[in-house]
């Protein structure tokens, strides 16, 4: 994904894309990933739930102004910056709200993430998704090159979890490499790959 005429902003900006469009955008980007086909295994439930999970994290990285989007909204990157505390316990709640009977499946996904996550200061890539039609276009890298400049400012480290090959040829493409073991569920569940990079 070479970058391309359409570069990101940062949020908040005026006119900047809804927190429901966004969930939106996410939402059908991540509605065949493996994780949330896991997270949620009935297709149908999974289509009426995910607005809702992801409207969770938009919220929770606007409130660390830790969202990228392209002016016209066809690709967003959430993150969380260097020292970005959540409350763990409103977070449960909020998720608990939007997913249900399928919060304890979260929660699974979020203890492994927690014990994988590296301790060190560093800008955490949580998720990204480009608007079904516009993939290969180079939105996505221009929103990781934005990342990536700040970290490299900052002189931190970047880390992701990859749940897609996709996923994890865009991050390889920004400079991240592999960081350890995948994590991977139980019950022939699906794996995440780490991935980290220096800065630079």
């Amino acid at each position: 994904m070479s970058p391309n005429a359409s570069s990101p902003t940062a949020l908040p900006r005026p006119h900047r894309p809804s927190a429901e469009h966004l969930s939106a955008l996410l939402s059908a980007a991540f509605h065949d990933d493996a994780l949330t086909r896991w997270m949620i295994p009935d297709e149908r439930l999974r289509a009426e739930l995910l607005p809702g999970f992801f409207r969770v994290f938009v919220e929770l990285c606007a409130a660390h102004d830790g969202i990228l989007t392209t002016p016209d909204g066809d690709a967003v990157l959430l993150f969380l910056p260097p020292g970005a505390e959540p409350d763990e316990a409103a977070l449960d709640a909020a998720f608990t709200h939007a997913l249900g009977e399928h919060t304890d499946r979260l929660r699974t996904i979020a203890r492994l993430q927690a014990e994988h996550h590296p301790h060190t200061p560093h800008y955490y890539v949580a998720f990204g998704a480009v608007r079904p039609g516009h993939q290969q276009s180079g939105l996505m890298s221009g929103l990781l090159a934005e990342i990536t400049a700040r970290a490299d400012a900052e002189q931190l480290g970047a880390y992701t979890e990859a749940s897609s090959p996709g996923g994890e040829a865009a991050t390889r493409r920004a400079g991240f490499d592999r960081l350890g073991p995948d994590i991977t569920w139980p019950d022939g569940g699906p794996a995440l790959r780490p991935m980290w990079r220096n800065p630079r």
